[in-house]
Formats: structure tokens, C-alpha cells, sequence
């Protein structure tokens, strides 16, 4: 058996072992031992020693950490909680407010974590039980806050950026710039459709009552500006030092840790329990992600060892496949591959794969890398796996799980529409980064 074929047996396994239910990290250093000690010798071990130090090395990465961290510490201050109740007031005469405050309060937590988890968990502890005290619809309350929750995988500072960039060798810096304005388009549609669902049968969204309106102005002026400035400036301080090219991913990441660490001690809320609490979720999130992208790196090294990913691009290239099709192709391949697997093994091992025709066919990897990372998103509200439905039914164990998949399809329906917009206007992608660095 040649190496090449040795490869396509390697990649073949690995999903079938997934699949079967075995941790991905440890069948993923396994299969790169046994295949390449089958088709390298000892040249293996040395590239499995290589891809340790690599990753452990690799300062950008050290983002993924700083990033998780800030992210657990401000959702520790409470500040969403307080901005959520002031949009809530604010527009609680308006059919739908709700959702109007959803979708806002995810936006802007979405800029201040980078985490899917943490966001989804947060939105949905302060919205659904109000959504549900009001009366809002069970199915459309569900879609809103899995829909907002995910954006923090998207907008910066996302950790999947952050991973994204080294493996595709593609500046973390222009990748945060491009993922600007579709995060922002994708909150765009979500509200669009919201707001014309519930302007078409009000019973979605009804106002909130007079006893629950009478609030001083002062006091919700106050709420509003309490939790809406600081997080904001906190996101200025940090996407703006790396956007402007001011700071490193890496030294950005550090300011929003700090950041993060004086917004909550300002607000009370910083004591030693939430510092410890904050350490060791970082510590389980940080650890999970890291060993999965070495295990990831060590048998994409030994994939590309063998030959595989050059002999699958030279059969692609020889079948003439149109550019869009493959494009195309690829993201709907990543968006089936999302289902059982997690982004990190689709982003390290799946896509190298292709780059090296994506490269000959002379595609912007800035803007190829977006599309990616809103096609991975989209995985997070596409039943049958849908994590972040499950984040959502264990803050609601009340909701059916039907009906928030039932929730969840129209926004995974404006997922591929926000694909398709980007994929046909890629300026809307590349226009922050050639602003802010200029055009290759």
C-alpha cells in the first residue's frame, strides 16, 4: 500500500472511531502513532515531538487562555445582566423588546468573551426566564438566545480566530478585522427576522406590563450606561490595540485580562472565589482546546507526511471542478464534518487538506477563513448535535428539546443566507482588513 492510500485509510478510521464515541485527542495521537510508525518509522516520534513543543511554543496561542479568561471574569461582574434590564426597559413597550435585548446583550458579550459556551449560558439565565414570565413564544425565545449566544464564536475576540490563523497561516489581526462586519450582519438578520415575526403576530412578543415599566428614568439611564460603557470601552481597548496593529493577538489578549480584572473589581464583584473560579474554568477550557490542537497538528503533520493531501489536491485539480463548486463543496463538507466533530479537528486537519488548491486557484484565505468560521457556527444550531441547544435546555429544563430545535431552523436558515451574501459581496469581509493593513 503506498503512502498516499495509507493516508485516505488513516483519515477514513479516524472518523469512524469518532463516531463510535472514543475521545478525539487520545484516537487522534494513537492513529498518528500507528499509521505513521507504518508508513515513517521512527521519523514519526520526532514529528510527534516536534508538534508538542510547537503548539506549548507558540505565542499566539497563549491568546486562546488570556481570551477564555476575560471572558470568564466579565461574565462574573454581572454587567450583561444589568444592560439586558435597561434594553428591556427601555423598549418594553415595543412588541418583541425581548428579543430586541437578546440579541443586543448577545452582540456585545459575544465582543467581550469569544466563548459560545459562556454566552449561550449567560443569555439564557437572563433572558428565558423573563421571556417565559411575558408570555414569549417558547420556540422563538429558544432560536433567539441559542442564534445570539454562538456569535461569540464569530466576533472578536474568538478563540477560533485565534487558532484559525497559524494553521492557515493567515494574520490573526485581519482575520479579527474581517469577522467585523459579519457578526454585525448576522445580529443584523437575526433582529430583522425577529422584529417581523413578532410585527406580523404580535402574541410572540408581547410589551411588558405597566407594573414591570414603572421604573424611574434615572434608574434605567444609569443601568444602561453602567452596562453598556465599560465592557464597550474594555472591547475598544482590546480589538482596537490589535486591529490598529498596536498590540500582538497575544499583548491584546493580556490588556483584556487586566481590563476584565479592574471593570469587575470596580463593579464589587472581584473576590478570591471568582478569581479561583475563573482560573480553573480557564484552566479546563484552555487544557481541552490545546491538547486537541496538538493531537490535531501531530496527525496533520503525519497526513501531510504521507503524501495524502497533495495526491487528494492533484485528483480534485484533475477533475476539473469548477472554483465556486469546490469552495463551496469544502464549506458544506466542514458544515457535515461540525456535526460529530469539534471545530478544532475541522479547522486543523480537514481544511489543510485543501489549502494547497485553494492556494493554486489564488483564493483570499482572509476571506475564505470567514466563511469558515460563520459555516462552523452555523453547526451550533443545526440539529442533530446543536450544542448550544443543550446549553440552553440544561439553563431550561422546562423547554422541550423539540422545541428548541423547532427555534433554532429559521437562524440556521439566516446562517446560509449570511454564507451566501458574503460569499457573493466579499468585500464585506475584506474591507476592514485592506483598510487597516492594506491589499496584499
Amino acid at each position: 500500500m503506498s503512502p498516499e492510500v495509507l493516508g485516505l485509510v488513516l483519515l477514513g478510521l479516524m472518523f469512524v472511531v469518532i463516531l463510535g464515541g472514543f475521545p478525539i485527542s487520545f484516537t487522534l495521537i494513537m492513529l498518528g502513532v500507528v499509521f505513521g510508525y507504518i508508513g515513517l518509522g521512527d521519523k514519526v516520534f520526532y514529528l510527534m515531538t516536534f508538534q508538542v513543543f510547537d503548539t506549548m511554543t507558540d505565542t499566539v496561542l497563549a491568546a486562546v487562555a488570556m481570551f477564555t479568561f476575560m471572558g470568564y471574569v466579565l461574565e462574573s461582574a454581572g454587567l450583561m445582566n444589568r444592560l439586558f434590564h435597561a434594553v428591556q426597559l427601555l423598549f418594553g413597550r415595543v412588541h418583541g423588546s425581548l428579543y430586541l435585548a437578546t440579541i443586543f446583550t448577545a452582540t456585545l458579550f459575544a465582543a467581550a468573551t469569544g466563548i459560545v459556551g459562556a454566552s449561550v449560558t449567560i443569555i439564557a439565565l437572563m433572558a428565558a426566564p423573563v421571556m417565559m414570565r411575558s408570555g414569549y413564544d417558547v420556540r422563538m425565545s429558544a432560536g433567539t438566545i441559542c442564534a445570539g449566544g454562538t456569535l461569540g464564536i464569530l466576533i472578536p475576540p474568538s478563540v477560533m480566530l485565534v487558532v484559525m490563523g497559524p494553521v492557515l497561516q493567515v494574520s490573526v489581526a485581519r482575520l479579527y478585522a474581517g469577522a467585523l462586519l459579519p457578526g454585525l450582519l448576522l445580529a443584523g438578520l437575526y433582529l430583522l427576522y425577529t422584529m417581523t415575526r413578532v410585527w406580523m403576530n404580535p402574541k410572540l412578543g408581547p410589551p411588558l406590563s405597566k407594573e414591570e415599566l414603572d421604573v424611574p428614568k434615572g434608574y434605567v439611564l444609569r443601568e444602561f450606561f453602567f452596562g453598556l460603557i465599560p465592557p464597550t470601552a474594555l472591547i475598544i481597548a482590546t480589538l482596537g490595540s490589535i486591529v490598529t496593529g498596536w498590540a500582538t493577538p497575544t499583548e491584546g489578549a493580556a490588556i483584556g485580562c487586566i481590563g476584565a480584572l479592574a471593570v469587575t473589581a470596580a463593579h464589587g464583584k472581584l473576590t478570591w472565589a471568582v478569581f479561583k473560579d475563573s482560573t480553573y474554568r480557564t484552566a479546563q477550557t484552555a487544557s481541552m482546546v490545546m491538547i486537541l490542537l496538538m493531537a490535531s497538528n501531530f496527525l496533520g503533520s503525519v497526513f501531510s507526511a504521507l503524501g495524502t493531501p497533495s495526491y487528494i489536491a492533484q485528483a480534485l485539480v484533475a477533475w476539473n471542478i469548477p472554483p465556486d463548486l469546490l469552495i463551496l463543496s469544502i464549506l458544506a463538507l466542514c458544515f457535515v464534518l461540525g456535526w460529530p466533530l469539534e471545530w478544532v479537528p475541522i479547522v486543523v486537519i480537514i481544511v489543510p487538506i485543501f489549502q494547497p488548491i485553494l492556494e493554486t486557484l489564488k483564493v483570499d484565505m482572509v476571506w475564505f477563513s470567514i466563511l469558515l468560521a460563520v459555516t462552523l457556527q452555523t453547526c451550533w444550531l443545526s440539529p442533530p448535535v446543536a450544542l448550544s441547544a443543550y446549553y440552553l435546555k440544561g439553563i431550561m429544563p422546562k423547554w422541550n428539546l423539540a422545541d428548541i430545535y423547532k427555534g433554532m431552523m429559521p437562524f440556521m436558515v439566516l446562517q446560509w443566507i449570511a454564507v451566501l451574501i458574503l460569499y457573493f459581496f466579499p468585500k464585506i469581509i475584506l474591507v476592514l482588513p485592506n483598510l487597516a493593513f492594506g491589499t496584499k
